[in-house]
């Protein structure tokens, strides 16, 4: 007989031939080992069937056929039995045979199914590190107990923490039977992580001594912080070995980079000095510095090699940098590789050849085979479930039958982002995985990879304050549909709101008991009628202001509670001093048209709308007219251009905005001297004076806004940003006599609260100092601002770009205003410097905290600056 698996002749003992045909009617047979093989006619197969398997799966994992004849016992049979131990899901099998009837025999498998897990219990864990632990190994309760699902649930965590240079890890996998249930198991993961491994000391051989610490610095993971460049960047010390194999990489290509051609690794090695450390050893092969003799190219029809020449940007006699040459021929944006592909020559090859080695001299040919130009074939759209697509076509640009090009794939990855409906960094990192050339067609298939990410926004708060009851609720959605709003096209999508359209509609309340309501209705449709991108835009609002009676405004404790020089609470009551009679209300609406244009390029825009506002007051002590009626009607008229990657965290491009707004000049065509009209506050004559001087607010505004974006590495998403601003803005007079009351600045803080002077103003945040405190401050209490200027420097970094985005903050910042544009001085400003924290979640918006200090602490004899904390909701500073 053949060996049998000691496993197998275990569970196989009770089959065996029997000693004569005669026994054949007995009951179940006795089978003996030390007789002969039998051939026998497979009469029947049955197998004990196991809760939660098919027993037709089951009879065929033995791969015995009914009808065939097989030796008893022989191979065919311990080849069944081994057929089921492969499947890894049984605990014992046993085959028997039931009965043997002349020829024939019946066999009867019996398996007994592998333990389920009933509880899984972590030890020694984090719960972030078992949270992300449990979506990473195989147990998981339900699942059945094997030792190879125990086996790679062990590497997978010693893996894992590896990675994070934890080298010593010690894993164990214990089980327990559960008595409360029939075969199941109490699984228990202990993890010890032991100390983490740090890296010593590197030591860099073979190499000139005054490269070692550039070397060093080229390894972006390994590090010893033996130079100044690592310890600025707080490089880690963690040894981790997948990241040490890629650094041996960087080693190369930085040498290469110098010209070093012929640069290696000869040897390294990883020595332990104790349990906590590690000495790197790293001996290389420098070679000789190579330059640059000739360059030749072959194959180019499409461009002329002198223009090739320029674009590649290496000339004879410079460097041999074989990085550098990477780089200009395929990896930067302006790269001769993507000139071609935007160019639709999507089956181009450059291959860069050494055609002849002389000293430390070489001669480079450039063959390029440039094949023909492709066009788009299928452009597909997946993972779609909230916008129409006609809403998403619209915004691409890679049309079928259009010539291939990366930078029209690009732009309309920028354009779907802009929507925000979608995920960009899914949408990004995926696009180019979905690019599908076809050389028999010369075409080329693209699917855009969607995981929708809506932005609609739902924000509901309340609190009590000294004024009673405060609270604000607001409902933006960003994929409205106007068209479906009485249809029912639109409910399928987003229930009792239509939606799919892309438009945008915000409704908002905030109401601070009696003293403040406001009520605020917009609605913007990006592409009004539907064929181009022209910009509808239709807003209105209401609110109401309302002092306090003026027995109080002389009160020492009104002006402490007013201007936070902490009193008793208890010795101001506001809800006793409500004055209807003190009052402003302000009622606005606007309509808007804005197109997008194509020259000087297509990320300009221009819009320009017609606004009105109607401000009533009476007995209002806070701007020149107290009493009466003004009204506000404006043409603005705004020039922009946006060329931002990301409208969630930009990576690069730009924000521009140059806008101006107009009213008509009222006093340039009705004859009257102002000069002397309403300038003291004291005459009976005031009101009537000012009612007439202000009854049509004119003036003529001036705004100029821009931001850069800055990634430190292009090439990768997870990087500082550095982003760049400087905002002006002017209003004007027709009239130096007549300046208008109102659309001032407000200037400092937070950006958000305009307090009692910034509601009819625009507010500008200044972080570092008091709301309003650089407000035209000229010792007198605060004034109107005519002019403002802010510089802002803010270095970004992404802790998390998924579907909630955080990314921490540090920044320096410089503004004043004044309230005389002629004493404007973009010289002479307030800094400030601090961090924060923004996170975007998907339904509420914006959030953040900042910490500022104001370098300017007081001035006239009050606080403005020093430490502060401020918030964000809903909107950028």
């Amino acid at each position: 007989m053949k060996y049998l698996h000691p496993s197998l002749f275990s569970l196989l003992l009770s089959l065996a031939p029997l000693a004569a045909a005669a026994q054949s009617t007995q009951t179940k047979p006795e089978i003996i080992y030390s007789l002969q093989p039998r051939q026998y006619v497979l009469g029947g197969l049955v197998v004990d069937g196991i809760k939660g398997y098919d027993n037709d799966l089951l009879v065929n994992i033995a791969d015995l056929e009914v009808g065939r004849t097989y030796a008893v016992p022989g191979d065919d049979i311990s080849r069944a039995v081994q057929n089921y131990w492969k499947q890894g899901l049984f605990f014992n099998v046993k085959v028997e045979a039931d009965s043997i009837v002349g020829d024939k025999i019946y066999l009867h498998f019996k398996l007994t199914a592998q333990p389920r897990i009933s509880v899984l219990r972590w030890n020694g864990l984090k719960k972030s590190q078992r949270e992300e632990l449990e979506q990473r190994v195989p147990l998981r309760v339900g699942n059945q107990v094997t030792p190879n699902l125990v086996d790679r649930t062990k590497l997978r965590i010693q893996k894992y923490f590896e990675e994070k240079g934890y080298k010593n890890v010690e894993v164990d996998v214990v089980q327990h039977e559960d008595v409360t249930a029939d075969n199941h198991m109490i699984v228990d993961i202990n993890v010890n992580k032991n100390d983490k491994i740090l890296i010593r000391k590197i030591h860099i051989t073979g190499v000139d001594p005054n490269l070692v610490n550039p070397l060093k610095n080229a390894m972006k993971k390994t590090s010893d912080r033996s130079t100044f460049k690592k310890w600025i960047t707080f490089a880690s010390r963690k040894f981790r070995p997948e990241q040490y194999q890629e650094d041996k990489g960087f080693l190369i290509d930085k040498m290469n980079s110098w010209g070093y051609r012929d640069a290696l690794v000869v040897s390294d090695s990883v020595v332990t000095v104790d349990p906590k450390h590690v000495d790197v050893y790293l001996n290389l092969n420098q070679g000789k510095k190579y330059y640059i003799r000739n360059i030749s190219w072959v194959g180019n029809t499409v461009y002329p090699s002198d223009a090739l020449m320029n674009q590649l940007r290496m000339n004879k006699g410079d460097l041999y940098n074989q990085t550098l040459l990477n780089k200009r021929l395929s990896e930067d944006e302006d790269a001769i590789g993507k000139q071609y592909y935007n160019n639709g020559y999507v089956f181009y090859r450059l291959d860069p050849v050494e055609t002849k080695v002389e000293g430390d001299s070489i001669d480079l040919e450039m063959r390029i085979s440039e094949g023909k130009q492709a066009t788009f074939n299928r452009v597909r759209i997946s993972g779609n479930d909230r916008v129409y697509d006609h809403v998403i076509r619209r915004e691409i640009r890679t049309k079928p039958g259009d010539l291939f090009s990366i930078e029209a794939l690009q732009r309309s990855v920028r354009e779907l982002a802009a929507t925000k409906q979608f995920d960009n960094e899914v949408l990004q990192s995926e696009i180019f995985k979905n690019i599908r050339p076809d050389d028999n067609t010369g075409t080329v298939d693209i699917t855009y990879p969607l995981v929708t990410k809506g932005s609609d926004q739902i924000e509901v708060s309340a609190g009590w304050g000294p004024t009673g009851v405060i609270g604000r609720a607001s409902l933006k959605f960003t994929n409205f549909s106007m068209q479906n709003l009485f249809g029912q096209n639109g409910y399928k999508r987003a229930g009792f709101i239509p939606q799919g359209d892309g438009q945008t509609l915000q409704v908002s309340v905030q109401s601070n008991a009696k003293y403040y309501q406001s009520y605020s209705l917009s609605f913007i449709d990006p592409w009004f009628g539907g064929k181009r991108p022209n910009q509808l835009s239709v807003s209105a609002f209401y609110s109401r202001y309302t002092d306090v009676n003026s027995s109080y405004y002389n009160s020492a404790n009104y002006y402490n509670r007013l201007y936070g020089y902490g009193t008793n609470s208890s010795a101001y009551n506001y809800a006793n001093y409500y004055d209807p009679d003190k009052y402003m209300q302000m009622f606005g609406a606007s309509i808007g048209f804005g197109k997008r244009l194509r020259w000087p390029d297509d990320y300009f825009s221009f819009s320009a709308s017609l606004n009105y506002t109607r401000y009533s007051l009476k007995n209002w002590r806070y701007f020149l007219i107290t009493n009466g009626v003004s009204n506000n009607i404006n043409l603005a008229l705004t020039l922009a251009r946006s060329s931002i990657t990301d409208p969630i965290f930009p990576r690069g491009g730009s924000d521009f905005s140059f806008s101006v707004s107009l009213t008509p000049p009222y006093s340039l065509i009705d004859g009257k001297n102002y000069k002397g009209l309403a300038t003291n506050p004291q005459s009976s004559s005031y009101d009537r004076e000012a009612q007439e001087k202000y009854r049509w607010i004119e003036y003529h505004k001036w705004s100029l806004k821009f931001r850069t974006y800055t990634a430190l590495n292009s090439s990768l998403r997870h990087v500082p940003v550095i982003m760049t601003r400087t905002d002006f803005g002017i209003l004007g007079a027709y009239n130096r006599y007549r300046k208008s009351p109102f659309e001032t600045y407000y200037m400092g803080g937070d950006g958000m609260s305009g307090g009692s002077y910034g509601y009819a103003s625009d507010v500008i945040a200044l972080r570092g100092y008091e709301n309003g405190s650089i407000a035209g401050n000229n010792g007198r209490g605060q004034q109107n601002a005519y002019a403002y200027t802010r510089l802002t420097l803010e270095l970004r970094y992404p802790l998390m770009l998924e579907t909630t985005s955080i990314y921490a903050l540090a920044f320096a910042e410089a503004g004043n205003a004044w309230t005389d544009i002629n004493k404007m001085n973009p010289f002479k400003l307030k800094t400030s410097a601090g961090v924060g924290v923004r996170i975007l979640l998907p339904m509420v918006g914006l959030m953040g905290i900042d910490w500022a200090y104001g370098f300017k602490t007081t001035e006239y004899g009050q606080k403005i600056g020093g430490s502060q904390f401020h918030f964000v909701l809903g909107q950028e500073f």
